[in-house]
C-alpha cells in the first residue's frame, strides 16, 4: 500500500508506423475527448518533436462535473462528464474507443532534476551505459505519494564535458545524466485513472496539461531557446517552461478563471451562470473612458422590479485585481525555482482563461516584454469553435506521442541492474523489427 506509484507511460511511437489515438483533456470547466490519426511523414517533411500528420476525426466535449481545482471530487460526476464528452466524439469519428490519453491539470504538479554519474572505464559509450546513468538518476527521483508523469534526460556529460546531447559512441571514463523528473501526488492521479477506467476504457498515459499545452502552442525556435506556457484552466493555472526544445519545470498554482467568475458573481450579486456569461463577453482587464458609460444589463438577478445595468469599467474592476494575483503567484514561483530567466524570453498564454481582452498585456508587465496568446497548431481537422486557446491541451495530448521517444522509459522486468541485458544483437533486432514494422 505504501509503495511508490507509476503512472502509465506512453511507448515512444514508431516514425514509419500510423496510428489511431483518442485522447481527453480533463479541467474544472470541461471535458474535452479528441480522436485522430497519426499518418508518418516523409523524411524530408519531419522536423523536430514531429514525426506524424494528425488529422483530427472526433470531437466531443461537455460540462464538466465532479471535478474541483484539476482534481476528483465526485467519482460518478467525473465518469457521467468523461462518457458524454468520449461519446460525442465516437459518433463524429464513427470508430469506437478502447483507451485513452489523459492531461492531468492538477494534482501538485511539480518538478525536480536529478544528477547521475557511472563509470565507462574508457570504453565507447553505448545504449546499455546510457541507461544505466538514465536508472540511476531515476531512482534518486522515485518518492512514495507522488506518481511521476515524465522523465525527460535533459543533458549529458562525458567525464569534464557537459552539455551533451547524445553520448553514443563517444568514450571517456565517466558518463553523467540529468533527468528531469515530473511528477504529481499520487492520489490525483489514481482517481482520475479511476474514473476513467469506470467508463471501460484503458489509460494509455497520464500526460502534464502545462506540457500538453506547449507541444500544441510553442513554436520550434521558441521551444528551443526558451519559452514559458501559462495555461488558464478555471480550476487551477498551470506553467510550463521549455530549454533546448524540452521541458524543464512545470509548477501550478490552485487559482484560476473560475476564482474570477466568483468574483464577479460576489461583487454583482449575480448567479455564478451570469457572472460566467459576463466575464467572457464583456469582461477585460484595461477599462477606457467611455466604458465608465457603457452599461451592461444584469440578467437573473432579482425577478421582481426594473432590470438593472452596470458599467463595464466596474465588471473590469473585479476582473482585474484576481488575474494579477494569478500573474503574480506565478510570476514568484518561476522567480523562486530559478527559471524567471527563462520566462522572460518569451510568454506563451493559453486555456479558456487566456481569452479575457488586454490579458496578453497585462502579462508583458508581470511576466515577460514578450507575450502573447497561444492557439492549438499542427493538428489538421480541428473545428473552428476547438481552435482556441481553451482546446490547446486537448491538441497537445494528440501530439504527445510522437514526443513520447524523448523520455526515459524503465526497462522490462528481468533486465539486470546495470541495463546490459537484452542488448544483444538478437534483441537489438527484435527490438527494430517490433517499432518499425
Amino acid at each position: 500500500m505504501n509503495a511508490p506509484f507509476h503512472a502509465p507511460r506512453l511507448r515512444p511511437l514508431s516514425p514509419r508506423k500510423a496510428a489511431l489515438i483518442s485522447v481527453v483533456d480533463l479541467g474544472t470547466s470541461k471535458v474535452a475527448c479528441l480522436i485522430a490519426s497519426l499518418q508518418p511523414l516523409p523524411a524530408s517533411a519531419a522536423g523536430p518533436g514531429r514525426t506524424h500528420r494528425a488529422r483530427v476525426l472526433g470531437v466531443g466535449h461537455h460540462r464538466s462535473r465532479g471535478l474541483k481545482g484539476g482534481q476528483i471530487v465526485d467519482l460518478e460526476l467525473a465518469e457521467q462528464s468523461i462518457r458524454h464528452a468520449v461519446d460525442a466524439a465516437e459518433r463524429m469519428a464513427g470508430v469506437q474507443v478502447e483507451s485513452l490519453i489523459a492531461s492531468l491539470p492538477g494534482g501538485r504538479l511539480g518538478s525536480q532534476l536529478f544528477t547521475a554519474r557511472v563509470a565507462v572505464d574508457g570504453r565507447a559509450i553505448g545504449d546499455g551505459a546510457v541507461h544505466r546513468v538514465l536508472e540511476a538518476a531515476s531512482a534518486a527521483g522515485s518518492g512514495r505519494g507522488r506518481a511521476s508523469l515524465h522523465a525527460l534526460p535533459m543533458g549529458f556529460g562525458v567525464d569534464d564535458a557537459a552539455g551533451v546531447r547524445d553520448p553514443r559512441g563517444m568514450a571517456g571514463r565517466e558518463l553523467g545524466a540529468d533527468l528531469h523528473v515530473v511528477s504529481c501526488d499520487a492520489g490525483p492521479a489514481r482517481n482520475l485513472m479511476l474514473a476513467i477506467e469506470r467508463c471501460h476504457l484503458g489509460v494509455e498515459a497520464l500526460v502534464a496539461a502545462p506540457y500538453a499545452a506547449g507541444l500544441a502552442t510553442l513554436t520550434e525556435d521558441e521551444a528551443e531557446l526558451g519559452a514559458a506556457v501559462v495555461d488558464f484552466g478555471a480550476g487551477t493555472t498551470s506553467v510550463g517552461v521549455f530549454q533546448g526544445g524540452r521541458l524543464g519545470h512545470v509548477d501550478a498554482v490552485a487559482v484560476g478563471g473560475l476564482h474570477v467568475t466568483m468574483d464577479v458573481a460576489r461583487g454583482l450579486g449575480v448567479p455564478m451562470a451570469e457572472a460566467e456569461r459576463l466575464k467572457t463577453l464583456h469582461g477585460g482587464i484595461a477599462a477606457s473612458a467611455s466604458d465608465e458609460r457603457d452599461m451592461i444589463a444584469l440578467e437573473g438577478g432579482t425577478e421582481d422590479g426594473p432590470p438593472q445595468y452596470v458599467a463595464r469599467a466596474q465588471l473590469v474592476r473585479i476582473v482585474r485585481p484576481r488575474v494579477e494575483e494569478i500573474l503574480e503567484l506565478v510570476r514568484d514561483r518561476l522567480t523562486k525555482a530559478g527559471f524567471a530567466a527563462q520566462a522572460g524570453r518569451r510568454v506563451v498564454l493559453t486555456g479558456g482563461g487566456s481569452q479575457l481582452a488586454g490579458l496578453a498585456d497585462l502579462a508583458r508587465t508581470y511576466l515577460s516584454g514578450d507575450a502573447r496568446i497561444g492557439r492549438p497548431t499542427g493538428v489538421d481537422g480541428l473545428p473552428e469553435a476547438a481552435r482556441s486557446p481553451a482546446f490547446a491541451a486537448a491538441a497537445g495530448l494528440v501530439a504527445y506521442p510522437q514526443a513520447a521517444g524523448l523520455e526515459h522509459f524503465e526497462p522490462s522486468r528481468g533486465r539486470d541492474a546495470g541495463g546490459l541485458a537484452g542488448d544483444g544483437y538478437v534483441a537489438r533486432v527484435g527490438r527494430w523489427l517490433r517499432e518499425s514494422f
